[in-house]
């Protein structure tokens, strides 16, 4: 298959998998994150899906299309370990939604970055949160969910929160085991 190919399964498996989630999120309050702002694609889908819902976007830098730069309100920018123990100071349980769209071809990277997101994911999603992403974040109390077709096993990855969790402790940056 040609990276072209690649790309647009990839592209194709990434919005149907933001459109299933959208609509899951209907009756469930709260805002929505966007890790890994990149050129704003993802960013720009998720306000035409989602208007009415506040979306705040992380990333290391700015690098995206300027119609799809979100105002500074709603911009953490730095190093994940750095601005998710923020947002956890701010939105702990609150996050219906949160896309992880992280990935490079540096798999040993991904995963480590993985491991560090997954670190904060029950800290901040509400009860029935979800959790679309590009790489395995599994998190303790996460419940897999089945992704929709055509999109294939190991493409993207889908979680729910369990709803009747209370929310957990973010860990602390530095601690063994956070990345």
């Amino acid at each position: 298959m040609s990276r072209l190919d690649i790309n647009i399964r990839r592209l194709q498996a990434q919005r149907a998998c933001l459109n299933l989630m959208a609509e899951r999120i209907n009756d469930l309050p709260g805002p929505v994150f966007e890790l890994g702002l990149g050129n704003g694609r993802t960013y720009d889908h998720l306000r035409e899906v989602l208007p009415d819902r506040e979306i705040f976007v992380f990333d290391r830098e700015v690098a995206a299309h300027p119609d799809c730069i979100p105002d500074p309100a709603h911009l953490f920018l730095g190093d994940f370990q750095e601005t998710l123990p923020q947002a956890v100071d701010r939105f702990a349980g609150t996050v219906a939604l949160i896309h992880a769209d992280v990935g490079s071809a540096n798999a040993a990277r991904d995963a480590r970055l993985a491991r560090v997101i997954a670190g904060f994911l029950p800290a901040l999603l509400r009860p029935g949160g979800l959790v679309a992403a590009d790489r395995d974040v599994a998190f303790a109390g996460a419940l897999a969910l089945p992704t929709p077709v055509p999109v294939e096993p190991g493409a993207y990855f889908l979680y729910q929160r369990e709803p009747e969790l209370a929310p957990a402790a973010a860990p602390r940056v530095g601690a063994k085991g956070s990345g």
